[in-house]
């Protein structure tokens, strides 16, 4: 059961992640350089839930034994 609530969390941070890191991609075609963006994404907390949510992901899909 705690595998599921486990998987669950980090799909939900996978997707509150990846839609702010896409968010602020529309930011590039605005005149902001590559190197900006990633300067701009490195500070962004929202935006690292994406590969938490991956790790949480992939620590649960492991653990499980079904």
């Amino acid at each position: 059961m705690w595998y599921w609530m486990l998987l669950l969390t980090g799909f939900g941070f996978a997707v509150a992640g990846g839609t702010v890191t896409i968010t602020y991609l529309n930011l590039v075609p605005a005149g902001l350089s590559w190197i900006e963006f990633f300067i701009l994404i490195r500070t962004r907390v929202e935006c690292y839930f994406f590969p938490i949510g991956l790790i949480l992901i992939t620590t649960a899909l492991i653990l499980m034994e079904d």
